[in-house]
């Protein structure tokens, strides 16, 4: 369950990457590489802490 979250932001930051390239928007292509190296980061953090709490 604590994984959905790291998913939900990659998915919205994915979504921000796309319609940026669609709109030729550079800065909110931008914003979602951010938004999805971000999402990593929890992601990695969240394994990290869960696999190091057993």
């Amino acid at each position: 369950m604590k994984l959905v979250v790291p998913v939900l932001i990659t998915a919205l930051g994915l979504a921000a990457f796309v319609l940026g390239g669609a709109d030729d928007s550079p800065g909110l292509q931008g914003i979602g590489v951010v938004i999805v190296a971000g999402a990593a980061v929890l992601f990695v953090r969240t394994v990290r802490r869960d696999h190091h709490r057993r």
